[in-house]
């Protein structure tokens, strides 16, 4: 029987892919890509695009296509045995990138393409970046360093994947069981009715709730039950840590500190001081101190306003309620109430107006008319759950076939918390080769519940357009080459910017209008309560600015002072930042690094200041829309071709520059934040 992952070309066939396949599916790949580039660089005498990279293209495509749908499955159908035919493949592949990078004879041979002449700008792009990644790769290393680098990779790599399980591990290991809706109070009734369906799907009686977000959220805004908030807050915020319900059970903490040591010697290794300059070698930043003043700059901006809105909500608190001592696990509850108190809306008051399948047509709709586009879903096709479903993108004018995706938007057990795009296929044309891209749109939105379709806040709105944001990026590129089509090759900080700047559209009434209608009546959103929608939309965005600037400054702190000697001092760090940046301090038990996954275990290292950088680009991109009209097809065109369509064939700041006539300013941001510049 043929193994159904090596079949690589069309859609992956999620169904009769089984535990057992992956290994000798990666196994045999992994053989044929290094025959290829043994019989490349044995024959190939004279180097050519057409005769080297394009075949060295081909065969990595192959093993991405083979690769793809595991990792994927990973996340999103998570099981022991998937996830253990999963971890023993990493070691392979991880030893595998390494002798890639570190392969003399491949790294000549891309020099000497490199070095002819007729060749376009995406093709030297490409190369640049790829002899770039040899030399980050340990490519120059002499023989003992080179062994020494390929045990560090292949050690990471099984370490972020370990803290990526125990915190899966850890928040599904915890739920809450309650038998008396006297405790409930406060909650909307779409909380209520998930945690009726949590506990009927388990076989019990009463609401059962979970620190999967959807059931987390609505406790720490809504539940009067301050002894309630208080249980999920520690549970949610000692998760795979040595604190809380499951101490110890699945502790990061030694995976930390091993993981920001192997960081530090991979760096040193290369020739950078630390690995936060390692970092900055593939992003827009050029040195440490530019990512250091810009975070500082916005803090400067904000940490007052910060500090008088957090005082503003312990005075309500106390005047309005008569509490004291506003504690963390207050903040939530508190600051809704004044949200309504102040502009009498709340996210449940919107959720009726942003039933999923309404949201979705909406968005197309704004992406077809300031894009150029047409999209449609595909039925009859295979996917690898009952909530999935599969759509095309196709150009409006010609018809031309652009790209494909499939929509997973549910939270359910097994599958990863929050919400992520990711390569299924890119897109690619040979000679032997003509591939369009495909994505995987991740989100974990409350299920339809009890005959309700699934009714999103206006936050999840938010987060719908921005996963979609980051698909576009990937399915509209026009570049041929993998490297540097789509999101390939983005520096990590411009990364974010499509998937930003796709979410001002959430907030305009001409886009709202296309899709914000009541789920039983049809109704469109009143203006009554748009306008109050609109009055609150930078309600506490000080604080919430500043709890950014304190994740980028933590992250890039830590991998910038660590010091073998002392270890990675994780918590000192972070004490440090929020002494700088913070207004709510968490209690001493709180264990918010246990469960920093973009930094431990997603590709954020050293990068999560990048959110911030992206979002000036994205809210100074937007400006020209807000000056041209928030639908001009004209200004649409524009950003389609010169960022979306381009991906990472150019400079970031080029693109940048050639839509946006110069480069960008904090100042959109900050006044779209309601910060006073």
């Amino acid at each position: 029987m043929t193994n159904p992952l090596l079949e690589t070309t069309g859609l992956p066939a999620f169904s009769r892919i089984r535990p057992e396949q992956i290994e000798p599916a990666i196994d045999t790949c992994l053989a044929d890509c290094r025959a290829e580039i043994a019989r490349l660089t044995r024959e190939v005498s004279v180097p050519t695009w057409e005769t080297f990279v394009e075949p060295l293209d081909e065969v990595d495509d192959r093993l991405n296509r083979v690769w793809s749908p595991v990792g994927h499955l990973n996340g999103v159908l998570n099981s022991d045995a998937l996830r253990a035919a999963y971890n023993a493949c990493l070691p392979k592949l991880s030893d595998y990138g390494t002798e890639v990078g570190q392969n003399e004879e491949l790294f000549r041979g891309y020099q000497a393409v490199a070095a002819q002449e007729h060749l376009n700008p995406a093709q030297r792009k490409l190369l640049e970046n790829v002899l770039r990644d040899f030399h980050l790769s340990g490519v120059d290393l002499p023989t003992d360093k080179k062994a020494r680098f390929k045990s560090i990779r292949q050690e990471l790599s099984q370490l972020t994947t370990k803290y990526s399980e125990n915190l899966l591990d850890a928040t599904n290991a915890w739920s809450k069981r309650i038998e008396d809706e006297a405790e409930l109070a406060g909650l909307p009734d779409s909380a209520l009715a998930l945690a009726r369906q949590n506990a009927e799907h388990r076989g019990q009686d009463g609401w059962l709730f979970t620190l999967d977000l959807p059931s987390y959220m609505p406790v720490m805004t809504y539940a009067d039950n301050r002894d309630l908030r208080f249980e999920l807050y520690e549970a949610f915020g000692t998760r795979a840590s040595d604190q809380g319900p499951h101490a110890g059970q699945w502790d990061n903490g030694e995976i930390m500190e091993r993981i920001l040591d192997l960081r530090h010697e991979l760096a040193q290794l290369l020739g950078f001081a630390t690995y936060a300059q390692r970092s900055l070698a593939t992003k827009m930043a050029r040195s440490p101190k530019d990512v250091l003043d810009f975070l500082h700059d916005l803090a400067q901006h904000s940490v007052g306003q910060a500090r008088r809105e957090l005082a503003e909500l312990e005075a309500f608190a106390r005047e309005q309620h008569g509490v004291d001592r506003l504690e963390p696990w207050d903040i939530g509850y508190y600051s809704e109430k004044l949200r309504l108190h102040r502009y009498r809306i709340s996210q449940e008051e919107l959720r009726p107006y942003f039933p999923i399948s309404r949201v979705l047509s909406g968005l197309f709709g704004v992406v077809e008319r300031l894009f150029g586009v047409r999209i449609q879903e595909v039925t009859g096709l295979e996917t690898y759950h009952a909530d999935v479903r599969f759509f095309e993108i196709r150009d409006s004018e010609s018809g031309t076939l652009r790209g494909q995706f499939y929509l997973d938007p549910y939270a359910r057990q097994n599958k990863r918390g929050g919400a992520w795009m990711d390569v299924c296929t890119n897109r690619m044309h040979t000679s032997r080769c003509d591939q369009i891209p495909v994505a995987y749109l991740v989100c974990n939105f409350t299920p339809p519940v009890g005959g309700k379709p699934s009714l999103l806040t206006h936050h999840e709105v938010e987060t719908l357009f921005h996963e979609f944001g980051h698909g576009l990026h990937h399915m509209l590129t026009t570049v041929d080459y993998p490297g540097v089509a789509g999101i390939n090759g983005v520096p990590w900080d411009a990364v974010e910017l499509p998937s930003q700047f796709l979410e001002n559209w959430c907030w305009e009434r001409d886009s709202l209008d296309l899709f914000a209608a009541h789920w039983e009546t049809g109704v469109p959103i009143p203006e009554d309560l748009y306008q109050r929608m609109i009055a609150a939309k930078n309600f506490q965005s000080a604080m919430q600015m500043v709890r950014q600037l304190e994740f980028a400054l933590f992250d890039f702190r830590l991998h910038l002072e660590y010091d073998p000697a002392k270890g990675g001092r994780v918590y000192e760090i972070l004490e440090q930042v929020r002494d700088e940046v913070a207004v709510v301090r968490p209690p001493a038990f709180h264990r918010f690094a246990h469960g920093f996954s973009h930094i431990f275990a997603g590709g954020y290292a050293a990068g999560y200041y990048s959110y911030k950088w992206a979002e000036v680009l994205s809210a100074d991109a937007f400006s020209l829309f807000e000056e041209n009209g928030v639908f001009d097809s004209e200004t649409g065109r524009s950003f389609r071709e010169t960022i979306l369509e381009k991906g990472g064939s150019e400079d970031a700041m080029t693109l940048y520059v050639r839509f946006r006539g110069r480069e960008p300013t904090t100042d959109a941001l900050l006044r779209h934040s309601g910060i006073a510049a």
